[in-house]
């Protein structure tokens, strides 16, 4: 999610030759630098869409239904609580193995954080929420459904 012109797509793609690669961005910049990606590795679909939608998480479950990693670059360094609310929706959607998350924001929140607290997670999705559902407080975001 938020593969942009496709950099760290390109990687995970030499990587995941015997896998499958779903790429998402919603920036117009993403669409000729993603077709070039395509090209060059057939195991790549990129779809333009908003992954704060429920209709792409929706879109996205329906064609894979597991995720052995979940790659989340959003924004930069800017926005770290959309990054995290991306991830928590989704990671607990699909319950990947393992996550990525590029976000320089984020990164500076957990550094910050003074704490004895063990909070390792030893799956790729928050264990701790299982299959509770989300927050009241998400909900307005319109992301999540107990369809999937």
């Amino acid at each position: 999610m938020g593969c942009h012109v496709g950099n760290s797509t390109r990687i995970i793609a030499r990587n995941a030759f015997d896998g499958r690669v779903i790429a998402i961005d919603n920036s117009p910049e993403a669409v000729s630098s993603m077709e070039s990606v395509m090209n060059d590795y057939p195991q790549v679909e990129f779809t333009k869409a908003d992954v704060r939608l429920h209709e792409t998480l929706e879109e996205v479950y329906k064609k894979i239904e597991t995720c052995d990693v979940l790659s989340v670059d959003l924004g930069g360094g800017y926005h770290p609580d959309t990054t995290f609310k991306v991830y928590f929706i989704w990671s607990s959607t699909l319950k990947p193995r393992t996550t990525i998350i590029r976000n320089r924001g984020l990164l500076d929140f957990v550094r910050s954080s003074q704490t004895q607290e063990d909070i390792m997670s030893k799956e790729g999705w928050l264990e701790s929420s299982n299959d509770a559902g989300i927050p009241p407080r998400l909900k307005e975001l319109k992301l999540w459904s107990n369809k999937l």
